[in-house]
């Protein structure tokens, strides 16, 4: 860990930085962002509401809520405005009994939005920044909305009116992740964490069944790489030291988004042993690509490492406002670790994102996956296909619900119906924005009826901007 001569140095150069940034950022004009229009046009208040108008049926199996966070910024400016950017606003449905008893939206309160609201910012302790806007999980009873490089998680009340910024009861000494992924077979998670501010260096974090951080391992990088998500099998901690890497030119031209495609950073994937240090793990070069995020990933009996992914040829490789790249689609990676080889196969070549498995299964073999389609054309914005789809691993298939035209899917989790339910024996739960009448559905498939009429639709009178990760977070 840094000392702290070299924490306050890196702080000071971090200040004027972004104090240069800041004025060049006036000097980017003011033209209109496509993440602040369409799908993506941010809501202006917050909402609590109540006795949701429902059609179908509502399981009564489901009793919890259904939490979607998403950039809402709360005073939009298009100068050097990234997607990734925006101040963070959760969305939470409450089901309970058949019913659809609230909807709320709730800005998260980081000094700015608590500034522009004429409110008092959340409390606990802050690092390099505060905005939270790409993650909300359950993690030892508490509900946390995460965002990486450098903040504490934010813990949420259940009517998520109460927020607090928090690092784990003090026992998290730096930035956290976006994606920590929960081992169901032992109640730890695991997290691959980076901070802007440190280009040398990620750690290895695990969190105990008590919600505190037991293992914060450093380990050495080159440049400053972007790491969104990270995998878990039964012996590795799965690393994607990818080339998309942070750019100081970005950041002194006043890009809110300093991060960029890095043709001199070596792509490789690293095998780290659960319990080894930084210099077991085992490095694996590969082709240059990106990707977001991980399906799942397991050990394999003949001793290789199965990595399903959605990848891309490159990722922001310009200066764009938004996540615009070439898909690859959904890949199977099979990592060996003797020979570092790594055998790349394509499963489904057509575009997609946010793959969700049976959560049940994460670091172990499966066989079904949730994916999000990506429109086909790679220049278009992010998001706004129609689709959603089921694949199943084994029998080599794929099946397609198609919302219809104007609706469109953001990710979609998996729900079991019970403890011990077969692996597609659930609901799958996401928000569907319908653009040509401004309003949002919180729909229910039935896994096993995948391409059928919804279960349920819970009906939003207003239009939910085009967010990040949603979960399901049962009543306890």
């Amino acid at each position: 860990m840094p000392s702290a001569i070299e924490t306050l140095i890196r702080n000071t150069v971090a200040r004027g930085v972004e104090t240069l940034g800041s004025f060049n950022r006036k000097r980017l004009g003011s033209g209109e962002s496509t993440y602040l229009t369409g799908i993506h046009a941010p809501m202006t208040q917050e909402l609590t509401l109540t006795d949701l108008a429902v059609t179908g049926t509502i399981p009564a199996a489901l009793d919890g809520r259904y939490l979607r966070i998403g950039p809402n910024p709360v005073a939009p400016d298009p100068a050097g405005y990234h997607w990734f950017t925006g101040d963070g606003m959760v969305h939470g449905l409450r089901l309970s009994a058949g019913k659809a008893q609230w909807y709320r939206n709730r800005w998260i309160r980081s000094a700015t939005v608590a500034a522009a609201r004429g409110v008092e910012p959340a409390s606990g302790p802050r690092r390099a920044f505060d905005k939270v806007n790409t993650n909300v999980v359950g993690i030892a009873g508490r509900t946390l909305a995460l965002v990486e490089a450098g903040s504490c998680p934010v813990e949420l009340s259940e009517d998520l009116d109460g927020q607090r910024y928090d690092d784990f009861g003090g026992t998290l000494e730096a930035a956290f992740t976006a994606h920590p992924h929960l081992d169901p077979l032992t109640g730890e998670h695991h997290a691959i964490c980076y901070d802007a501010r440190v280009q040398n260096e990620i750690r290895h974090v695990v969190i105990d069944r008590a919600g505190k951080v037991v293992r914060e391992l450093p380990i050495a990088v080159k440049h400053g790489p972007s790491i969104h998500d990270c995998a878990l099998t039964a012996r590795y901690a799965v690393i994607l030291d990818l080339p998309v890497t942070f750019s100081m030119k970005a950041l002194i031209g006043g890009h809110g988004f300093p991060y960029r495609w890095n043709r001199d950073h070596q792509a490789r994937i690293g095998l780290l042993p659960r319990g080894g240090a930084a210099e077991d793990v085992i490095w694996c070069a590969i082709d240059p690509c990106y990707v977001f995020h991980v399906a799942n990933s397991y050990d394999r009996e003949d001793g290789a490492v199965v990595l399903d992914v959605c990848a891309y040829k490159t990722m922001f490789d310009g200066d764009g406002q938004g996540p615009v790249a070439e898909s690859r689609g959904f890949e199977r990676w099979v990592i060996d670790p003797e020979t570092r080889a790594v055998a790349m196969t394509t499963i489904d070549a057509s575009p997609q994102e946010f793959p969700r498995p049976d959560e049940r299964r994460f670091g172990q073999s499966y066989r079904y996956a949730y994916a999000v389609a990506l429109p086909e054309d790679p220049v278009a914005e992010f998001l706004g296909d129609t689709r959603l789809f089921r694949h199943d691993l084994t029998a080599g298939t794929r099946q397609v619900h198609d919302f219809g035209a104007g609706r469109h899917p953001g990710e979609f989790v998996f729900v079991p119906k019970a403890a011990d339910s077969a692996e597609d024996d659930g609901w799958l739960i996401g928000l569907v924005i319908d653009l040509p009448n401004e309003r949002t559905d919180l729909v229910i498939l039935d896994a096993m009826r995948f391409a059928e009429a919804p279960v349920a639709s819970v009906h939003l009178p207003h239009r939910v901007p085009a967010g990040f990760h949603g979960n399901w977070i049962p009543r306890t």
